[in-house]
């Protein structure tokens, strides 16, 4: 029988505020602070894969890479469409180059959330890298403008990328 806290969503409702404590504390850059949160958040409910895949991606940003993906592996296990734990396990196999791995990983992020830019974006750099051009140019376009739209500052980084590819194109379209 649940507890009395539980039946009446006590529970979710201080493990939701743990979790926008942690949110608020990431965007400070505060990463020990926003783990100590999404630590609190976890004792009150510890099947939450979103709070896993959080704290991962926290983990991840603090060069903390075996935390990180034990992290994404639980969120993974928990609810194997977590978008945030496919993204975040795509960015570690980027970063150790294992392009095959990143593009499973980005496409079931890609699949679960079609208009993320950030995943658009590196799907493009993993097509590039597999010198698939086409595809590249593709993603990098909508990932500019997804990122275009938002004002997000990375969009000079997706520009740049796009007049790259664009060249590259070119240069194997002279080719005999």
């Amino acid at each position: 029988m649940p507890r009395i806290d539980q039946r009446l969503g006590l529970t979710r409702y201080e493990a939701d505020t743990h979790y926008k404590q942690a949110l608020e504390a990431y965007k400070k850059g505060n990463f020990d602070k926003a783990v100590e949160a999404l630590d609190e958040a976890l004792d009150l409910l510890p099947g939450q894969a979103e709070y896993h895949a959080a704290r991962g991606f926290i983990y991840l940003e603090d060069g903390e890479q075996a935390h990180a993906e034990a992290d994404f592996d639980t969120a993974l296990k928990r609810q194997p469409y977590e978008m945030l734990a496919h993204y975040g396990r795509g960015m570690i196999a980027y970063q150790t180059q294992r392009w095959m791995d990143a593009l499973g990983h980005f496409g079931e992020a890609y699949r679960v959330d079609p208009q993320r830019p950030e995943t658009l974006y590196y799907l493009a750099l993993i097509y590039y890298q597999l010198g698939d051009f086409t595809h590249a140019h593709d993603f990098m376009t909508q990932a500019h403008a997804g990122l275009e739209t938002r004002g997000d500052k990375r969009r000079t980084d997706a520009a740049r990328w796009l007049r790259h590819i664009e060249r590259r194109q070119r240069e194997i379209g002279k080719r005999p």
